[in-house]
């Protein structure tokens, strides 16, 4: 499989952690992997040092919508370049266009994608945390059209989110055969299925002791011990830590019965794909 394997999902969704899985596997770390050098393996779709060698004396955060769709694919081409085999590509962006017209996502340099998904109820509870925002503004943040991700500086482009269905919809509602969907429940409770699947997906068979050194070695429990001793540069200025207790269903505990409704409301085509509408709602 080569070219580009896009790590797509919502943001505060999980591709952190599939990224630290991915790593530890197909490194064969025989320590944990920190944090702090995921982005050696996996590079990301949102960083502005990739548009420079175009941009020429230009700051990039002036940079117009056309000028970005002009070098959004040669910066992708520039991606495969980076390896002879594939190479991972983390992304928040929606499987669209952006206003221009162009995709956000190059075809020509896909191989593939792996698409985490995971509760929008437990979404809204994790994204208070990163961006500093209160439970009502995180669900209107989940239905708002015009979302996105980064941009307004030198050091990010901005990458178009949109709501939190017309993301899934727009990565996992139609079959093809070159995504993988994982639900973040499931990289929970069931995690040897999981990630195996991904390894399948991927064409790699590794031996049990690896598949389960790399599934302990990216736990949430280590993550969280290495962000604690040597911080995590992806943390948000608004948080205490980036990983803050990962589990799921903390919705019950934090959210009224009609902000559960609003979002039921809002989602609930894409909820039910995912067995994610509470009974009773």
């Amino acid at each position: 499989m080569g070219g580009i394997v896009w790590l797509a999902s919502y943001p505060k969704s999980g591709n952190t952690w599939m990224r630290a899985f991915l790593h530890n596997l197909l490194t064969n770390a025989k320590k944990p992997v920190e944090p702090n050098y995921l982005d050696k393996f996996t590079l990301g779709n949102k960083s502005a040092g990739w548009y420079r060698p175009y941009a020429g004396n230009k700051p990039l955060s002036e940079l117009t919508p056309e000028e970005l769709a002009k070098y959004r694919p040669l910066v992708h081409r520039d991606f495969t370049r980076t390896s002879p085999d594939s190479v991972f590509v983390k992304t928040h962006a929606y499987l669209g266009a952006d206003d221009v017209g162009v995709p956000l996502i190059t075809m020509e340099y896909t191989a593939g994608a792996i698409y985490i998904v995971r509760n929008p109820l437990d979404v809204c509870i994790s994204m208070t945390h990163h961006f500093g925002c209160s439970i009502d503004d995180a669900i209107d943040y989940l239905g708002f059209v015009r979302n996105s991700m980064g941009g307004g500086d030198d050091e990010s482009i901005m990458e178009p989110v949109s709501t939190w269905s017309i993301h899934v919809k727009s990565w996992t509602g139609q079959p093809n055969p070159r995504l993988i969907a994982v639900r973040y429940e499931d990289m929970l409770d069931q995690p040897r299925i999981a990630f195996g699947n991904v390894c399948r997906f991927l064409g790699i068979v590794p031996p049990p002791e690896r598949l389960e050194r790399a599934i302990k070695f990216s736990s949430f429990e280590m993550l969280r011990k290495m962000e604690d001793e040597k911080g995590f540069k992806e943390r948000s200025d608004n948080a205490e830590r980036f990983f803050r207790e990962g589990r799921k269903e903390q919705w019950r505990e934090k959210l009224s019965p009609a902000q559960v409704q609003k979002l039921v409301d809002a989602h609930r085509e894409q909820m039910a794909r995912f067995n994610y509408v509470p009974e009773g709602y």
